[in-house]
């Protein structure tokens, strides 16, 4: 598939697992963020279709990163990740322009199914 996609997590196991589960889906065009400065370098230079971002990270947080991206563009959708015992900052994140958002940890069918309707909107 020719979907750019941009993972956003400060854990690299997380992201081992996300890239995994995208390219056992057939996405092969994935580039990987550890921090907010970073993927808003690759956010510019890669102009992704779908951002798979982390809410809590160090320095910036998912929240800020979000609307730094939606101010730059619009109907970028993304994805919003966090961990349980954190629904408040989901539906801040939604209110914010996020398109959906997975709770980690997550089952691989359910991580599927979000990314492909969000990538099909």
């Amino acid at each position: 598939m020719d979907k750019k996609i941009l993972v956003v997590d400060d854990a690299m196991f997380m992201r081992n697992i996300i890239r995994r589960i995208l390219k056992e889906n057939g996405y092969t065009q994935v580039w990987e963020a550890q921090d907010g400065e970073q993927a808003m370098e690759l956010f510019r230079e890669v102009s992704p279709d779908l951002v798979i971002l982390d809410i809590t990270m160090p320095g910036r947080s998912g929240l800020e990163v979000l609307q730094d991206m939606l101010d730059l563009v619009p109907d970028i959708r993304v994805i919003m990740c966090s961990a349980v015992g954190q629904e408040m900052m989901i539906q801040k994140a939604l209110t914010v322009g996020a398109v959906d958002f997975i709770v980690k940890p997550f089952k691989q069918d359910e991580f599927s199914r979000v990314v492909n309707r969000c990538l099909e909107q």
